[in-house]
């Protein structure tokens, strides 16, 4: 039987992935941990425990009692947030991560799953269809701190034959939390404007296409990846990974279907610069041919799932 550590499960990615996890191996099978204090964790069917990664006495402590199969390291400072506060982003991104693999290698958890992210490519990365392996210079605190991280699971496959495995998220979309302080942020935001009926202002130009993802299909290539057997798994730095490329004006000529009175303007500012140097599209072949790896949603159809969803969602969180 499985047994589940979440770190940095009250964010974007891990308060979904966790409800996930917890139907999958159970209540008892699954600890979610994070900084926030127990009342402000919004899972009430999990068990949850805080915890600073950074703390590695206390990380030690919940490793050795819970004895974890698989450990999923989501805490991080994000793109946006980390831009305002290089160091102290390097500092939880990176000591965070080696905290985690130096607990997994002593303690021999057998499994470990970290996210990565497109912010890994630089100015010089080719900007359509990029390649699993290609130029890679990251030119913010974030996408430094994740390209680094890459290196070290590797070298701890490699070197420990740590069990380690790593998407590079794309932009997420979703509608069951609040935006973590990414450079894709508007792409969640757009939406709960539109619900409210009220403008949007986007902090990025109309025609920046970025790589984004529906939750959905973020979720399932996660767990997609845990449970493919470690003989399937051939990159050991961080697989890409393709969803949807679109702008903020394909969202919102989206949205405006649904609510013709939708309006938007545009304001950007220094997340501009930072999408800027990121990719217009992906290219996971890798991912497809070594676990069978497959997106389920399209533009069209996360925009009306997430329009039909969230209302309901707004009125009864849980």
């Amino acid at each position: 039987m499985e047994r589940i550590l979440i770190t940095g499960a009250a964010g974007q990615i891990g308060a979904e992935l966790t409800k996930f996890l917890i139907d999958i191996h159970g209540q008892n099978n699954v600890l979610a941990t994070d900084i926030i204090e127990p009342n402000r964790y919004p899972l009430e069917d999990a068990r949850y425990r805080k915890l600073d990664v950074l703390d590695s006495n206390a990380l030690g402590n919940i490793v050795q009692k819970e004895r974890p199969t698989q450990i999923f390291h989501l805490a991080a400072l994000l793109s946006a947030k980390s831009e305002k506060q290089p160091l102290t982003a390097w500092r939880l991104n990176m000591d965070g991560l080696l905290a985690i693999l130096e607990v997994a290698r002593e303690l021999k958890v057998p499994k470990v799953y970290w996210p990565s992210s497109i912010a890994v490519f630089g100015p010089d990365t080719p900007s359509q269809n990029t390649p699993q392996n290609t130029v890679m210079n990251p030119i913010t605190a974030y996408g430094i701190s994740k390209l680094a991280g890459e290196r070290w699971c590797e070298y701890y496959y490699r070197k420990y034959q740590l069990d380690i495995r790593s998407l590079r998220y794309p932009g997420l979309i979703g509608y069951k939390s609040m935006p973590g302080g990414g450079t894709t942020d508007y792409a969640v935001e757009i939406f709960r404007k539109a619900i409210e009926s009220e403008p949007y202002e986007c902090f990025l130009k109309a025609d920046t296409y970025l790589p984004m993802m529906y939750m959905g299909d973020a979720i399932n290539a996660t767990l997609q990846l845990m449970q493919a057997p470690s003989t399937r798994i051939k990159v050991r730095s961080s697989y890409n990974l393709r969803g949807i490329s679109c702008s903020p004006k394909d969202l919102f000529e989206g949205i405006k279907k649904f609510y013709p009175a939708f309006q938007i303007s545009y304001k950007p500012d220094y997340r501009q610069e930072i999408a800027d140097h990121w990719p217009d599209s992906i290219d996971d072949r890798e991912a497809r041919k070594d676990w069978g790896w497959q997106p389920q949603f399209d533009l069209e159809l996360m925009i009306k799932e997430i329009l039909i969803n969230l209302p309901k969602y707004l009125l009864h969180p849980k």
